[in-house]
């Protein structure tokens, strides 16, 4: 009845698709890394000679410092570029406005003639099987009423909380951003492509924390 899906989520937006280049690029250091540590080890556990009056060598000790050095400057610059860019928003087409509340989510569409705003609460299991989303899966993900924005459009998402700290998170989106109350965070994403694209609120936020899916289509 179920259909089968992933281990992990496909990126579903440029954001995510530059965390993932990143996390490749930096996993590349940490295989060579751990593997010079490996094969030090190795060749020390077995080595049968050991010289007791090796105190100190001045060339080895500016090379285990310099090495580092690079290879930190080398991981800093680019997760510094990503952290600005994710950060910046260039004209954004269409604005959204998210409310968190204890225990539902209160969008507000903007568009240049007029706002909409509504609800999101999330599905019963009742409802659920009721709906044609059922054959989904997606058992306390699915609600009443979408977030509906357009794909390939930059997006701007303001998200504040009108009682505690909530957080809007949908993670094949790359997107996590902090909704606390008196205050407006911003995050701007764009969308490849149409579809649906799930998520939850990733702050504990009371009794009901387990039941603040977010549902997001792209149309």
């Amino acid at each position: 009845m179920f259909t089968n899906f992933d281990i992990f989520y496909n990126a579903s937006s440029s954001t995510i698709i530059l965390m993932e280049q990143f996390h490749d690029y930096t996993m590349v250091f940490l295989t060579m890394i751990i593997s010079f540590i490996l094969v030090i080890l190795v060749r020390v556990s077995t080595c049968k000679f050991s010289n007791y009056n090796f105190k100190e060598n001045m060339n080895l000790e500016v090379i285990w410092t310099i090495i580092p050095m690079f290879i930190l400057i080398f991981i800093a610059y680019p997760s510094l570029f990503y952290l600005y860019l994710f950060d910046l928003s260039i004209n954004p087409t269409v604005m959204v406005k998210v409310f968190g509340a204890q225990w539902y989510w209160i969008y507000e569409n903007f568009d240049q003639l007029e706002g909409k705003s509504y609800n999101s609460y999330p599905l019963s299991d009742i409802e659920l099987l009721k709906s044609s989303h059922y054959k989904m899966g997606w058992r306390l993900l699915e609600t009443d009423t979408r977030m509906v924005v357009p794909y390939l459009t930059e997006i701007q998402c303001l998200t504040t909380s009108l009682d505690v700290i909530h957080s809007f998170s949908i993670p094949d989106l790359g997107i996590k951003m902090d909704a606390i109350p008196g205050r407006l965070n911003s995050v701007s994403f764009q969308i490849n492509g149409p579809g649906i694209h799930y998520g939850q609120c990733a702050e504990i936020c009371g009794t009901g924390h387990s039941f603040m899916p977010i549902c997001l289509e792209a149309v």
